[in-house]
């Protein structure tokens, strides 16, 4: 693997089959992911309306991995193909302005494809220069990659920089409308993407995603609140505390990544080894981070509002098992590893100490999950 550093972390793919190496194992982890959730499911630890939020979510990452994949198709092997970045240091994924450069593209995707020839004439045209000239059409190669590029953008639904919120109506409880909101981020200080769910009731005269004041503000506020480093106890206060009508009862986040490959990353420590021994094939050499972090309210207090009035706070538990709890800001986290067979038997042989209680979800090409302590 070849690469020019923009900074320590980050590498340039420059070489073709590299970069195609690549992207064909995001392809199999990104399909792995909606699979692994599924099994979480028939866990319990989803429900109905969570699962599909997740999906929703989970594919768009997969999208977003197909449309890049079509961007650097010919990487190192055509002058203007341009190189991915991604951070092989932390995370493994394309790095934040990779994401930011995909939603530019997106914005100017039809103005693109008006100006360019259709799929089927480029193929008639590379068919031409192949029978006539017989030499290879790069250019019309890269041009038909090109193509395909932004028509997978204006398709819509990748996995953006910013997923701003959205609302789930999950019933009433007298005068309380209870909702699912839902938003996700690709963030930029780990270069991960990371999707949070929150369960809010809302006391307020108008539902949520109908309130033309409410609703704007809560969107913006969530967002400007999504950093990895931020304890989710310091999200969920901060949105109890600016909102006096509505109560966030639950906040979830989902941190997708780091992934970690012999082939690709620098990261140290015993999953590094455990690939190495692993001497999987290729496509098979890959361990990839899910984590699960959880904040639950398990009481409410009424503090005084005004002269006259009060309003409700949420009391959130936290886990006394973890810093103290209020070091963590949860009451609960658990990482799972996901990793085709190889890595999973050479984890389970050398059993490092750190790992013995992480779940692990082996998967496989015929589309089985076994989940394993």
């Amino acid at each position: 693997m070849s690469g020019a550093n923009l900074h320590v972390d980050h590498m340039k793919l420059e070489d073709t089959r590299v970069t195609r190496r690549y992207f064909d194992k995001f392809a199999k982890i990104t399909s792995y992911l909606t699979k692994v959730a599924a099994t979480m499911e028939t866990e319990g630890r989803f429900d109905r309306q969570d699962i599909d939020v997740m999906a929703r979510y989970l594919m768009a990452l997969n999208w977003t991995f197909t449309a890049l994949a079509h961007k650097y198709h010919f990487s190192g092997r055509f002058e203007h193909a341009g190189n991915l970045t991604f951070d092989r240091s932390e995370s493994g994924f394309p790095i934040y302005q990779e994401i930011l450069e995909m939603a530019n593209d997106a914005l100017q995707a039809k103005r693109h494809l008006a100006s360019q020839p259709s799929v089927d004439a480029l193929k008639d045209q590379m068919l031409q220069v192949i029978l006539r000239d017989q030499e290879i059409p790069s250019k019309l190669q890269f041009a038909l990659s090109q193509r395909l590029y932004y028509e997978e953008l204006s398709r819509g639904d990748q996995f953006w920089a910013r997923n701003d919120p959205q609302t789930v109506w999950l019933g009433n409880e007298g005068d309380r409308r209870h909702f699912l909101v839902h938003w996700a981020v690709y963030d930029s200080q780990v270069n991960l993407p990371t999707i949070y769910l929150m369960n809010v009731q809302d006391t307020g005269r108008t539902g949520l995603p109908k309130d033309e004041q409410r609703w704007p503000e809560a969107q913006a506020h969530l967002m400007a609140q999504s950093l990895a480093h931020l304890k989710l106890l310091t999200i969920a206060k901060g949105f109890d505390t600016d909102f006096d009508d509505l109560h966030p009862t639950r906040l979830r986040r989902f941190h997708i990544g780091p992934m970690y490959s012999n082939a690709f990353t620098r990261q140290t420590g015993p999953l590094r080894e455990v690939l190495k021994e692993a001497n999987a094939p290729v496509g098979e050499d890959w361990a990839l981070v899910w984590t699960e972090e959880e904040l639950v309210s398990e009481r409410v207090e009424n503090v005084k509002s005004g002269w006259f009035g009060s309003v409700e706070r949420q009391i959130f538990a936290l886990d006394p098992f973890e810093g103290g709890g209020a070091e963590m800001g949860a009451s609960r986290m658990e990482r799972s590893l996901i990793m085709p067979q190889r890595p999973y038997q050479a984890l389970a042989e050398r059993n490092p100490a750190g790992f013995r209680d992480v779940r692990k979800f082996v998967v496989s090409d015929t589309g089985r999950v076994l989940s394993y302590r």
